[in-house]
């Protein structure tokens, strides 16, 4: 019998499987890094968004929040944030979400790591 997977299941899926390769080539640099999916961005508008955001004009997709101190006074991870709703509004298809995901998510990751996207992915092409 078939097992229903909601679409933010199927999301979350398609992030983990965008992530995948880029955990594999660095899992050193990045084993204290989380990766979260929010269905919206909360954060401000902006004209320009400042490097740690991915954004398709004044459209958020995804940012990097660094580690740090919750207001209990203990220590965060840092973490890769990926907006779901914005993502799925430009995607027909899975095949065009699970290309997105992959820019996206290179882009965070390369903005995190203080490299280029294309020393991660090779064939990284910016939207």
């Amino acid at each position: 019998m078939p097992i229903y997977k909601s679409r933010s299941d199927l999301f979350d899926a398609a992030v983990l499987e965008a992530y995948g390769p880029i955990a594999r080539k660095f899992p050193q640099q990045l084993e204290s890094i989380d990766v979260a999916v929010d269905l919206i961005p909360r954060m401000r508008f902006m004209e320009i968004y400042p490097e740690e955001v991915i954004s398709d004009g004044p459209v958020p997709l995804g940012r990097v929040i660094p580690a740090g101190v919750d207001h209990r006074g203990k220590p965060t991870r840092a973490r890769l944030v990926v907006f779901r709703q914005p993502i799925e509004q430009r995607c027909a298809d899975s095949k065009e979400r699970a290309e997105l995901l992959a820019y996206v998510l290179t882009s965070l990751a390369a903005t995190y790591l203080n490299v280029d996207p294309s020393v991660i992915d090779p064939d990284f092409e910016r939207f």
